[in-house]
């Protein structure tokens, strides 16, 4: 039988050379016409010598030959590229080398006492006070953080600055009221707006607040500064170009963007606002602009939430070349909490953001989804804050500035806002006292909304499946099947606004027993929350006796001595192990090595001490892929001794974290036998030592060993204390260690059932973006869920680009990147091991990128490429076949994996309405100068002098039938699509009496029968209210018993004959729609029939049977009794139906 991997001589044959190949066109030439020479002069010599050799050995090509053919291709390569005007040189270790002076700068924190004076004059309980700011300072001040920051001076922002997107009527308006003491002139004024009041400060803090933030943005660029904070108020998200909006002014986030792009020349700036309330000031600057990506998460409650507005949905997705780069995450629901926001990071915006490659990331900090706050109801805890920060500090180089928003509960703004400063200070994300709740069925349906619409946009977002029309149309699905999200669009709104605003007592009102209740809450977290971090940031374990075990026979073994050597060296070359706390090691004792293995294992391993060569070689050849040496021992026990002696400095909180750069490695060892060069199982056993010695209960193994570790799965796969994940190269059971036990449905046994998660690759050259995806889609979903007190990491670093075994390209920054997403678990508390890896380069510059990550230096972010034009690679395709897989599997352990819904690949009915269907295809809300729009010409107020602020939804233009049809053109003629006419007129018409037609028609209305209100239709003779055939069939069983063949659909407000079995288009109806349009959008439908309207409704059945295409009312999609996937273009008498073309 041949070996199960390749090792010892092939192996070391086969290494791919680290150092750029690729030198320009003549030294190249001539580079391949020297080693083609030398290869047929080798292959001479061989020639001549083989006579002992078998007929298929002489006829193998060298390693040389292959080697040199391999150059030619890359060279002819070259030659055909027609852009390639130089040759380029690429160094795969070019961005761990930029590392190498990297190292963290301050962080800085800008703020001025001033602040304090904004204030409502009128209105001495008006939620934004400024105790808002100043017991943010007092918490950060309590927990000593202002010290460790660079204090940076505010400054005002200039004219030019604020002009670059307000407009100057927007800048003389709020200067005019500098200084002014009238109060009831200033309540006036302030009552023009929608929540605001004026001081006669707030002109000038408004400037502090945003040449602040410009400040702090500035030096961030400059690389003066890591990160920063600006504590500020008054906050700014909500301000648009010519209005103030929701206790803003001037933009400070926006401004400080803006900043960005034009005087730092930025392209990719990414805007995070976690305000509980939409910033639809800061989406309109930059609807149009795609070097800004704005992502934000608010509650909307279909469009009853403040600020009211249908472009917050999740289908305003930018407009022109900014198409894709506005994300919302509307949540529809209160109560919402940790796993809700954690789950939208993970879900979708890391993914995203790994994918744009920020070059800076903004965050609009509002504290008001914060457990306590009574403007926004949900019930994010303070703690959470710094996990939903850790993951962005590792992009963008770390440039990231947090700018205080809103928040309105005084307890909980100022410890989050206090625990996010400590975050970016470098801290550890403090462990979550209560445990991590499940995503809510609202958060999960915006998620998927989200993903559905930005699916085109974005290859990270392409992992759901989708389903066909066949599929949602099948009454008896597969069992076990995915399910099958339906994307649906719903809005409440609210009233029209006022002529004027309230100005007083405009603080929601809540129970004092519900605020006494959440205070308490809020009181008992910040008491159990863990703040204090040990004194030594990083410890790690090394000793040169370990470079004893070696391969006495073959001095080019893979698992060398040199691997760790040349890591410990890297170390000391990144000026690394100064800053670190080196731990004494010692030997295993024989109780520790037994916690995992057995005694006849370690006996048989003791008794190799001092045998000779021969022997040594003949007992390692029983085993698979492993040798002796007569320290083999000692130096197997003093790997595991050194890695428990890193538990017990990280346990007793002596250092946050650690790392041993330890061999022989330890996770194929089973517990009694060794297994591929690993003798005994280090970090087995350091996860039993430390649930023995210090009690443990939950235990987190993180294994990215190209190689499933066979041997730790097998130690805990029944012990539900230790969680283990490994993400390994599988390749269908026949990559090493071979056989079904690394398969994605291997998943534990009996009370370990679940605690065993493998992610097998089936196919070689996964890089840093397969395992990105990995990791937020599968690994921290249910580490956070699992809540470990210990990370321990299986760190082989075989899976890196370069190395001759593992076939797979994740980059050292790669690593290090993963290791800071590991780092918020546990508080902090994580190990990294060496495992395996044996391209010498490749571990030294990986292992060095995790250690400085945890020592807190930035390290460049992994260059994704997932943008570039160019198809999915077939490694990338196979990873999302194999996270599906996994996701299908363990979702039934791990209710965070709630994500595995299917996806419509079809438009679905619901999304026929006139407005919502314009605004994601001609919105352009980024231009509040557009008529109807904030701060238009239409919208001054008459007589006032100020400008009509927003609330009413934006005028949009619905695109022609002959438009929709020219851009659908290909897809009709392949019969993608069919186009469906509804009938001119119909011999039922004669039944309506139009003037017996109610006064107003109720769209919310619900079905008699069944109180349903998912799809009712209206009868035209009786006005009775039923459901739809998708529903409970009741409309239809009213047709049936009363003979009312027409009725009016509350959802598209199409018109479906029963006897006719089809859709009708006749002036007739438009009494009936007109009403139902009012109710729905709050404005008459356009008539658009080609005969002239009359006031008394009366036409002739014929009166627009003349064909003409721009004769049809309203049209909808999903008729009564008709097909439920046919789409209505806007404003013409057409349907399209989409169908999957087999």
């Amino acid at each position: 039988m041949s070996s199960p991997i390749v090792t010892r001589r092939g192996a070391q044959n086969a290494k791919i050379q680290t150092r750029a190949m690729v030198k320009s066109k003549s030294v190249a030439t001539s580079g391949v016409v020297s080693i083609m020479g030398a290869t047929s002069a080798t292959g001479s010599s061989a020639g001549s010598g083989s006579h002992g050799s078998t007929g298929n050995e002489s006829r193998k090509p060298s390693a040389a030959l292959l080697e040199a053919k391999r150059r030619a291709r890359l060279l002819k390569h070259q030659n055909n590229c027609s852009n390639m005007n130089a040759d380029t040189v690429t160094d795969i270790f070019s961005n761990a080398v930029k590392a190498k002076g990297m190292q963290r700068k301050p962080t800085g924190l800008i703020y001025d006492e001033t602040m304090s004076q904004h204030c409502c004059l009128w209105d001495p309980k008006h939620p934004e006070c400024p105790e808002r700011f100043t017991r943010v300072m007092e918490r950060c001040r309590e927990l000593k953080l202002v010290d460790r920051c660079l204090l940076l001076p505010a400054r005002p922002a200039l004219k030019s600055e604020i002009l670059k997107l307000h407009s100057a009527s927007h800048y003389e308006r709020l200067e005019q009221t500098s200084g002014v003491r009238d109060d009831e002139l200033m309540e006036d004024l302030s009552s023009h707006f929608d929540s605001i009041y004026i001081h006669p400060s707030t002109f000038e803090l408004s400037l502090l607040a945003s040449g602040s933030t410009i400040e702090l943005v500035d030096l961030i660029l400059q690389g003066r500064l890591q990160n920063g904070m600006a504590v500020i108020r008054p906050p700014g998200h909500h301000a648009m170009k010519s209005e103030f909006n929701g206790y803003c002014f001037f933009n400070n986030v926006a401004l400080a963007a803006q900043h960005a792009l034009d005087d730092h020349k930025l392209q990719r700036v990414m805007i995070i606002d976690y305000d509980v309330h939409h910033g639809q000031g800061t989406q309109r600057f930059f609807y149009n602009d795609p070097r800004v990506l704005y992502f934000s998460i608010h509650r909307y409650e279909h469009g009853s939430f403040w600020p009211n507005l249908q472009e917050s949905d999740y289908f305003a997705i930018g407009a022109g070349s900014g198409t894709g780069y506005n994300f919302n995450v509307p949540l529809n629901a209160t109560g919402m909490g940790n796993g809700d926001y954690l789950a939208i990071f993970q879900q979708i915006l890391l993914p995203v953001a790994l994918e744009y490659q920020p070059e800076l990331i903004i965050v609009s900090a509002g504290y008001d989804a914060a457990l306590g706050c009574p403007e926004g109801e949900m019930e994010v805890t303070p703690a959470c804050y710094p996990h939903l920060l850790n993951p962005l500090l590792s992009l963008a180089e770390s440039r990231v500035a947090v700018i205080l928003e809103g928040g309105y509960c005084l307890e909980s703004l100022a410890e989050g806002a206090a625990l996010t400063l400590r975050a970016l200070l470098g801290d550890p994300c403090p462990p979550l006292v209560e445990h991590v709740e499940l995503p809510c069925p609202e958060a999960c349906e915006a998620i998927l909304n989200c993903i559905f619409t930005h699916r085109p946009y974005w290859r990270c977002l392409q992992l759901q499946q989708q389903y066909t029309v066949e599929e949602l149309n099948n009454v008896q699905p597969l069992p076990g099947a995915a399910p099958l999200h339906r994307v649906q669009r719903t809005w409440l709104g609210a009233p029209p606004p006022p002529d004027r605003y309230p100005t007083r007592d405009t603080a929601p009102c809540i129970p004092p027993e519900v605020t006494a209740r959440k205070l308490e809450r809020l009181r008992l977290l910040q008491a159990e929350t863990r703040l204090s971090t040990p004194p030594v940031r990083v410890c790690y374990a090394y000793d040169e006796q370990m470079l004893e075990h070696c391969n006495l026979h073959d001095t080019d073994h893979p698992e060398q001595p040199q691997r760790i050597r040349q890591i410990y060296q890297m170390h000391d070359e990144y000026q690394l192990l100064a800053r670190m706390e080196r731990v004494g090691t010692r030997v295993a004792t024989t109780d520790e090595v037994c916690l995992a293995h057995t005694r006849s294992h370690l006996n048989f391993v003791r008794r190799l001490l001092g045998r000779e060569r021969e022997e040594l070689q003949e007992v390692g050849a029983n085993f698979n892929s492993v040798y002796f040496h007569p320290r083999t021992f000692d130096c197997a026990t003093l790997a595991v001794g050194s890695v428990l002696q890193v538990v017990d400095s990280v346990m007793q909180a002596k250092a946050r974290s650690g790392v041993c750069i330890v061999r022989p490695p330890g996770h194929h060892a089973e517990s009694d036998q060794p297994h591929g060069f690993c003798i005994f199982n280090n970090v087995a056993i350091a996860a039993q030592y430390a649930i023995r010695d210090y009690g443990l209960q939950r235990v987190l193994i993180v294994d990215w060993d190209v190689h499933h570790g066979n041997g730790t799965q097998h130690i805990f796969e029944s012990n539900p204390k230790v969680l283990y994940m490994s993400i390994h190269r599988y390749e269908h059971g026949s990559f090493f260690p071979k056989g079904p036990d690394g398969n994605y449905d291997v998943v534990g046994k009996q009370a370990g059932r679940g605690f065993n998660v493998n992610i097998p690759w089936n196919k070689k050259g996964m890089g840093d973006l397969e395992y990105a995806l990995a990791f937020q889609q599968l690994i921290m979903p249910i580490a956070y869920e699992f809540d470990p007190q210990l990370v321990l990491v299986s760190a082989g670093f075989d899976a890196a680009i370069g190395d001759p075994l593992g076939g797979c390209k994740v980059t050292p920054e790669g690593y290090g990147l993963f290791t800071h997403w590991l780092s918020a678990l546990a508080g902090g508390r994580i190990i990294v091991c060496l495992e395996g890896g044996y391209n010498v380069n490749s571990i030294s510059y990986a292992m060095t990128m995790c250690t400085k990550t945890l020592l807190g230096d930035p390290i460049p972010t992994p260059q994704f490429n997932a943008a570039a034009p160019r198809p999915p690679t077939v490694a990338y395709l196979s990873c999302l076949e194999t996270l599906q897989s996994c996701l299908q599997t363990q979702r039934q352990f791990w209710k965070s994996l709630a994500f595995c819904s299917k996806l419509p690949q079809f438009v679905s009915e619901n999304n026929n309405e006139d407005f919502l269907t314009a605004t994601l295809q001609q919105l352009n809300i980024s231009n509040d100068d557009a008529q109807g729009a904030a701060g238009g010409p239409g919208g001054d107020r008459a007589g006032s002098g100020v400008e009509r602020p927003s609330g009413s939804k934006p005028k949009v233009k619905v695109k022609t039938l002959t438009e929709f049809m020219a851009e659908h053109k290909e897809a009709l003629e392949q019969e993608e699509m069919f186009a469906i006419y509804p009938l001119k007129t119909c011999p039922h018409l004669s039944q309506l009496r139009p003037e017996e037609a109610p006064q107003s028609i109720d769209t919310s209305a619900v079905c008699t029968e069944c109180a349903s209100t998912e799809e009712n239709w209206m009868c035209l003779s009786c006005f009775a209210i039923g459901c739809g055939h998708y529903v409970n069939e009741h409309m239809e069983q009213h047709f049936h018993r009363v003979h009312h063949p027409l009725v009016l659909s509350f959802r598209d407000l199409s018109v479906w004959c029963y006897d006719c079995a089809s859709y009708v288009d006749n002036p007739r109806l438009y009494i009936y729609q007109n009403l139902a349009h009012i109710n729905k959008f709050q404005e008459p439908m356009p008539w658009t029939h080609s005969c002239a309207q009359r006031d008394d409704s009366r036409y002739d059945s014929d009166a627009n049977s003349d064909g003409d295409d721009d004769g049809g009312g309203t049209s909808g999609g999903g008729g009564e009794g008709g097909d439920p996937n046919a789409v209505a273009t806007s404003s013409n008498s057409i349907f399209i139906q989409l169908e999957r073309n087999n």
